[in-house]
């Protein structure tokens, strides 16, 4: 394991939780090693280990960009990461009113629906 790769992990884990990672690296297989690399190293080793922003301003942008193209499933586990990385649920109904805007309604209403189950289920498993 290289560098980046097991820096990318780390970062990886810590935003996404271990059950998470752990699940994805057990899912792995030969189709979707490469795939799996490629997300480690690039996005969590190269770009969410770059010092220019915080994590809870990474995660505000990764929602943003997840409502905006429909990424729903994504967006579940990006919420669960950015009440890790210390936003409040205020905080992320924020972000989803101003997707509201620059995203479009129908987007933010999905988004919405998708937060709302998500946090709903944090706030049970605590």
């Amino acid at each position: 394991m290289d560098k980046r790769h097991a820096q990318g992990m780390a970062v990886r884990r810590e935003v996404l939780g271990d059950a998470h990672v752990d699940r994805a690296v057990a899912e792995t297989d030969g189709f979707t090693a490469d795939f799996q690399d490629l997300i480690t190293r690039y996005a969590w080793g190269e770009i969410w280990t770059r010092p220019g922003l915080d994590r809870r301003t990474r995660s505000c942008i990764t929602l943003t960009a997840l409502v905006a193209h429909g990424h729903l499933g994504e967006l579940a586990m990006h919420i669960r990461a950015a009440l890790r990385n210390g936003l409040a649920p205020e905080e992320i109904k924020e972000v989803l009113l101003q997707c509201a805007v620059y995203c479009g309604v129908p987007a933010a209403n999905a988004a919405y629906g998708v937060a709302a189950r998500v946090l709903r289920e944090e706030a049970g498993a605590g």
